[in-house]
């Protein structure tokens, strides 16, 4: 693991990372926020997926989440949201290739050799973290925008025990049934649309549900609403039953302003699970 910056951020420091990833077979760069607290023992971790065309720097210098974690100690990881490099797969489409890895294991060419972002983000980094961080990785929640909150949704429902709380901000909740899913799981994954399920959120919720507290927002002004579907899943929360609170915030839309105006709210939810 290389060291690429470490800056004061909060009284904690704020970290930008590197290492050779064998899950995607390149070099992968993630950035870390441990709060003051960390100095003296494991913390625990919150992980923030980005969307579509992001690195990890985005929500690391416009989310304003670092104030919030450093308040309530915890830490933030904000990974990349795919592999990269000259000998990467890549698209001229802003979502599609890189920037734009939809947190699944690619089957397909040319996608397979390198966009494993399932497994880097459930397995590898979290292995890397655990060992060479001040983390308590028994208490992680999960949070996301976008793509990022598709990841997040899925995967709280698919690792059960893993995360204590998710939470999401405009995900993309039924990619299977819009443009933003189709197009990449048949890229990514083939045309066997079987095994896009596993990666829908709102089929996850039909057939899983998640065993704690969730909580998602998105802007009744956001630009991709319809690419969003947040009606599918809120109807598949209702069938289930499941603990949730969905909120539909008016005139905001699918920004980073967005983003940081409620960014307190979501990292105060998480806190209350992963201290409980």
């Amino acid at each position: 693991m290389k060291t690429i910056s470490e800056n004061a951020c909060f009284g904690g420091t704020q970290g930008v990372y590197s290492h050779a990833s064998e899950s995607c077979a390149c070099e992968m760069t993630f950035a870390l926020f441990l709060p003051a607290e960390a100095k003296d023992g494991p913390v625990p971790l919150l992980w923030f997926l980005s969307g579509l065309t992001c690195t990890h720097e985005n929500a690391m210098t416009k989310a304003g989440a670092q104030a919030w974690a450093a308040e309530q100690g915890i830490a933030l990881v904000f990974p990349d949201t795919s592999p990269r490099g000259d000998d990467v797969a890549n698209d001229e489409a802003y979502d599609l290739g890189q920037g734009a890895g939809f947190y699944v294991n690619a089957t397909e060419t040319p996608w397979a050799p390198h966009f494993h972002m399932w497994d880097y983000i459930t397995e590898e980094l979290p292995a890397l973290l655990g060992s060479e961080f001040a983390l308590d990785m028994e208490r992680q929640a999960i949070t996301g925008h976008s793509m990022g909150g598709h990841g997040a949704l899925t995967m709280a429902m698919s690792l059960p025990g893993r995360f204590r709380s998710v939470s999401a901000f405009a995900p993309i909740s039924n990619p299977t049934a819009s443009d933003w899913g189709r197009k990449q799981f048949t890229a990514y994954l083939g045309a066997d649309e079987a095994s896009w399920a596993a990666h829908d959120a709102t089929v996850l919720m039909r057939e899983k549900g998640f065993d704690g507290p969730m909580l998602i927002d998105t802007g009744t002004s956001d630009q991709f609403i319809d690419l969003l579907k947040p009606e599918a899943f809120a109807e598949a929360v209702n069938t289930r039953r499941q603990q949730a609170t969905l909120r539909l915030q008016p005139g905001y839309d699918h920004s980073y302003f967005f983003i940081s105006t409620f960014m307190e709210e979501h990292i105060a939810f998480h806190a209350d699970a992963l201290w409980a």
